[in-house]
């Protein structure tokens, strides 16, 4: 079978486009709502594959269509495949999105089929790394490590020799500020502080000539309106991306609903944080369809020095299966030899 995706306004629009382009007997695989500036709605369909013979070019860069032949290992692709879920502690709902997803590719190996599903389901997009007007805001749970991960982006920013600004609004926790500190002092970057809204746009103007402005966050509860709204109006302040800093380990439905209530705030991007002692990581594929989140990088170690993992499909499959995606090599190569195209 051969899977596609259409982005429209509307699910009735991008039905539509389903149902002109692939025929009434197309097979819908998943919906997501897209978040961000692209907005609207993602349909992922397929069709048996001799339907479409006549036009289909796996080498066409052009057409986003994933090939695979249908083999007689489905069964034991599903199985691999449900089993990863279940260990992971995934929420029904992705599991059913990605075993369908992986099935209707038709794929025999399930690591690969694995990377299939994750690059149709869930969008990678990694954090810049040239200079930007927009300032970048880790916000998120206490303890989720949102104060390593802007040590880690403004380390990487000034590796890249850019002049680098970072402020921080955690001024109630103790230590704080005096952690960041202490970061910001090695690299000789410029800290500021900012306890309400104006501090926080006044140290925006302080930075306006920075390549890259970074703002770490005290650790709020979602579930606490109130202290939603008062991050609802630092972000106000600004030209702001606040990028949800999401622990993995989670339990995964907490992580589902609380992507849900960032989404609300403007939060489109998630860095998943804590990986080297976190061993199920339903609750990251949780939050990203929830919350209609993009992966951008991830922090897998607690030294500064180390930095950022930028997550792909490929990367993703192999924190799920790192046993198998070490067996098989260079999944991407195998993806290749596989005819898949792909979609973006």
């Amino acid at each position: 079978m051969r899977l596609k995706s259409f982005y429209a306004t509307t699910a009735t629009e991008a039905m539509k486009m389903v149902r002109e382009t692939l025929g009434e007997d197309a097979i819908i695989v998943a919906t997501r709502e897209e978040k961000g500036a692209k907005g609207g709605v993602r349909v992922t369909a397929a069709v048996e594959q001799h339907d479409f013979h006549n036009d289909f070019n796996p080498a066409d860069p052009e057409k986003d269509w994933v090939y695979g032949d249908d083999g007689d290992e489905e069964s034991a692709v599903i199985e691999k495949l449900t089993d990863v879920m279940l260990r992971h502690s995934v929420p029904e709902e992705v599991t059913d999105q990605v075993i369908s997803c992986a099935t209707v590719i038709g794929l025999e190996q399930a690591e690969i089929a694995l990377i299939a599903a994750l690059e149709h389901l869930f969008a990678f997009r990694p954090l810049p790394q040239k200079p930007t007007r927009t300032a970048c805001m880790l916000v998120g749970p206490p303890g989720a490590g949102k104060t390593l991960a802007v040590a880690k982006l403004a380390a990487r920013a000034v590796m890249n020799n850019m002049n680098v600004g970072v402020i921080s609004t955690d001024t109630l926790r103790a230590g704080g500020i005096e952690q960041l500190s202490a970061f910001t002092k090695l690299m000789n970057i410029d800290l500021k502080k900012a306890a309400n809204p104006k501090q926080l746009r006044d140290c925006l103007e302080h930075f306006s000539h920075a390549d890259q402005i970074f703002i770490d966050t005290g650790g709020l509860n979602p579930f606490e309106s109130e202290e939603m709204r008062n991050l609802a109006r630092m972000i106000s302040m600004g030209d702001i991306s606040p990028i949800l800093a999401m622990p993995a380990g989670t339990d995964a439905e907490e992580c589902g609903e609380i992507a849900r209530i960032y989404a609300t705030l403007g939060v489109t991007s998630m860095i998943p944080t804590r990986l080297d002692i976190s061993r199920r990581l339903g609750g990251l594929l949780s939050a990203a369809h929830y919350g209609g989140l993009i992966f951008a990088d991830a922090s897998k170690t607690p030294k500064v020095a180390d930095g950022l993992i930028a997550l792909t499909p490929q990367s993703l499959a192999r924190l799920l299966m790192p046993e198998a995606i070490k067996k098989h090599g260079n999944s991407k190569t195998d993806l290749q030899r596989k005819q898949m195209v792909n979609a973006g």
